[in-house]
């Protein structure tokens, strides 16, 4: 159907496919965001599809655009087996096909449908909105009039966010780092009234991805409230270390924004020199007893909010099971876990693995990581308590400098903002 206008009012009666065809919900609304203005020389582009809201187990989702392999008469496809079953939730920018736009009267007419135009740059599939169906009631009893105008033709075809709403908008769907290079590249208060516009997790994964020194002048603006939401989304080690770039006052500051768990994690992971492993170390790890099943330890690697350094072992402790732990036992490899019954215990599967102190310096922490093929290498206390792991993204970054982020981020805002328009 490349090529071919495709109807919202067609696409929100489909059914919602897993990616071996069989029906897993059905599609309710199209997700959209405005187009950006022409502005120094840069064309204008189109409103487009982000994404679509989709009901499925009783629960109302959003299914990313780019989540979508197929699209035609016969439902959604997705490109993969795993769904996002948290609720669907509108974001500020956003504008739903069917509930806000379709029926809208715009003067003597109404929008009746809306068609969307197929559209690839190579990276990503989307659909861009390309046409209006417009109808006006007939005089004297007659049917309604139909006419078909270009997108560009509706004045008010959706409401005016503020700039910064509709590109927080815009930008859902992009990795954290392309959006870190679009923060980069805007004034301090563009970045601030573009900071307001993200949710809290959002903003936490953009955040992470740009270096201290502007991640502090992001966050000096935020309220208490906020700055609550965004530090609870953060990795710990990510926390602390914005904190280190901070001074001692605005630090305090921030820590008393904190509750009082997570404030005394980051405390302990501030206490730590930097360039040691205790400075690098994450203290959030998969931590399972010795009695613990391969099914348990497999539903814990499961969870898509681990990143992929930290769900691919599991650490077997004694209890407590939180950092500090009790005694380190080893890890179990998560190949090692798909090799395995479901009901066997992970005393019977540990590995021993080096285990580094906090006061580790960073070169000999990549070479741990080397030397023995680990994506985290765990780091214990004289008494052989695990104090948490260090990562090999996190020794890379600090192997690399600071400057690499500048350099890399750089790159990236050289490169199209919105994906198949144009630009």
């Amino acid at each position: 159907m490349a090529g071919e206008l495709i109807y919202a009012f067609r696409v929100m009666r489909l059914p919602l496919l897993d990616a071996a065809g069989s029906p897993i919900g059905r599609i309710e609304d199209l997700v959209a965001v405005p187009g950006r203005p022409a502005r120094h020389g840069r064309p204008a582009t189109a409103p487009r599809i982000v994404g679509f809201v989709a009901s499925s187990q009783r629960r109302r989702i959003f299914v990313n655009a780019n989540r979508i392999e197929d699209l035609n008469s016969d439902g959604a496809r997705l490109r993969s087996w795993d769904v996002d079953l948290n609720p669907f939730k509108p974001r500020p920018g956003e504008v739903l096909i069917g509930n806000e736009l379709i029926d809208r009267r715009i003067g003597a007419e109404v929008v009746s449908d809306i068609g969307l135009l197929p559209v690839s740059d190579g990276r990503s599939n989307g659909w861009e909105i390309n046409k209006v169906r417009l109808s006006r009631r007939g005089s004297l009893g007659r049917r309604s009039v139909y006419r078909l105008v270009d997108a560009s033709e509706v004045a008010g075809l959706f409401d005016n966010p503020t700039e910064m709403e509709a590109e927080a908008a815009r930008l859902r769907d992009f990795h954290p780092a392309e959006v870190a290079a679009v923060v980069r590249a805007l004034p301090d208060h563009q970045r601030r009234q573009l900071a307001d516009a993200m949710d809290d997790q959002r903003l936490a994964d953009v955040l992470e991805e740009l270096p201290e020194e502007e991640q502090v002048r992001i966050v000096e603006g935020l309220d208490r409230e906020r700055l609550e939401g965004v530090f609870d989304e953060m990795e710990f080690d990510d926390v602390a270390d914005l904190l280190g770039q901070m001074t001692t006052t605005q630090r305090e500051q921030m820590l008393d924004a904190m509750d009082d768990d997570d404030e005394e994690v980051v405390r302990r992971l501030l206490s730590y020199e930097a360039g040691t492993a205790g400075g690098l170390m994450t203290p959030e790890v998969i931590i399972l007893g010795p009695t613990a099943t391969v099914a348990e330890a497999l539903a814990q690697v499961r969870n898509p909010d681990w990143v992929v350094s930290i769900a691919t072992q599991v650490f077997v402790c004694q209890p407590p099971f939180k950092t500090p732990t009790g005694k380190f036992l080893g890890v179990v490899h998560m190949q090692r876990l798909l090799r395995e019954p479901p009901a066997m215990e992970l005393r019977q599967l540990v590995d021993d693995v080096p285990i580094i102190a906090a006061e580790t310096v960073d070169r000999e922490v990549a070479e741990q990581l080397a030397s023995y093929d680990l994506l985290a290498v765990p780091v214990c206390d004289e008494a052989g308590r695990l104090l948490g792991a260090v990562t090999v993204d996190d020794v890379i970054d600090r192997m690399l400098g600071s400057e690499w982020r500048k350099r890399h981020r750089a790159t990236l805002s050289a490169e199209p903002i919105v994906r198949g328009a144009g630009t």
